[in-house]
């Protein structure tokens, strides 16, 4: 009777042990299926992407931050924004907060080519990889990928646009944008690579608005005070083309003087429209910021063999072709 009882004591025992290993068995496939479909697949709420812009007060900008939150969140991972406001030491909280936050990736605009590297090499360091949108940084074995437009090329075409709309002699200002920016060294050298062939054309004022619409309405108010007989002023951007725009209007030199902007900002391909504004480059900001989405995403999942930089053509918008032109990009897209 008590071998009996002994017996069936002992079988309920190694029941118990059995559905207690087994339970910590599935708890732990669990976690490591969880874990891997947010390293290798996206998937999960575990999954996060940062996306970090230079600055949100500048529309092209924001559409830039938009396009990276969108399609990063269509491929199944949790996006924030972050603005740096132009300050390379907002950028750098930002990068040691995302590093504490456990992101899978960061999606980055940078403040500045050389001072921004240290905050990628610190990301690279951690295992986090860097995708770099629109603007670059001065060291190829930091970023994981450079998406950027080609800048260059770009400005060639509208510098050659620009002595086909001024001419070969005439008096003209050029707005740059921040000095410690790249795009601002090769948009300008594109552009003086063409006019500078033209004895004719002479720059009379060259300084920089930062890029921003405020500083260069004040920046272009101030010039036109000593050089009212300008025919022309080529922009860094079309921010600053939107200053200088408006600058002009009030001066009432706005049909006088021919506007160059960079960009493809909807307000400036509107006046293009209009012809108020000659002529901008398209730059595809949604289409960089897709594309480093898709770069993340594929990094995560394990791929590792990617080109250090990307150039996304520009393209020359006139009035002659504007209306292919709308919403950051080709109206077919």
């Amino acid at each position: 009777m008590f071998r009996i009882v002994y017996i069936c004591i002992y079988c309920m025992v190694l029941g118990i042990m059995a559905l207690s290993m087994a339970g910590c068995r599935g708890g732990s496939s669990e976690t490591s299926s969880s874990a891997t479909a947010g390293a290798d697949t996206g998937g999960g709420k575990e999954a996060k992407i940062a996306i970090v812009i230079s600055t949100l007060n500048n529309p092209w900008f924001v559409v830039l931050a938009d396009a990276a939150k969108e399609r990063a969140t269509e491929l199944g991972y949790e996006a924030t924004v972050f603005d740096s406001q132009n300050d390379t030491s907002k950028e750098t909280s930002h990068f040691e907060n995302i590093l504490a936050g456990k992101y899978a990736a960061i999606l980055f605009n940078p403040t500045d080519a050389d001072g921004s590297v240290a905050n990628v090499r610190k990301a690279k360091e951690r295992g986090v990889p860097v995708f770099c949108i629109d603007r670059e940084i001065n060291a190829s074995d930091a970023a994981a990928a450079q998406i950027l437009s080609d800048n260059y090329s770009g400005c060639v075409e509208i510098g050659t646009y620009f002595v086909e709309q001024v001419g070969e002699e005439g008096e003209y200002i050029e707005l740059l944008g921040l000095s410690g920016d790249n795009n601002t060294t090769n948009r300008s050298e594109g552009f003086h690579s063409v006019v500078d062939r033209f004895p004719g054309l002479k720059m009379v004022a060259q300084q920089s608005a930062d890029f921003d619409r405020t500083r260069a309405l004040e920046v272009m108010e101030t010039i036109l005070q000593g050089h009212g007989d300008i025919k022309a002023v080529f922009c860094g951007n079309d921010a600053m083309a939107m200053g200088a725009y408006q600058a002009l209007a009030t001066a009432g030199k706005a049909e006088q003087v021919k506007v160059f902007g960079f960009d493809g900002a909807d307000d400036v391909v509107r006046l293009i429209g209009e012809g108020k504004i000659a002529a901008t480059g398209m730059q595809f900001p949604k289409v960089m910021a897709r594309t480093a989405a898709e770069y993340a995403d594929e990094w995560i999942k394990g791929k590792r063999d990617f080109d250090q930089k990307i150039p996304v053509a520009v393209e020359l918008v006139t009035q002659d072709n504007v209306g292919e032109y709308g919403d950051h990009g080709r109206t077919a897209e």
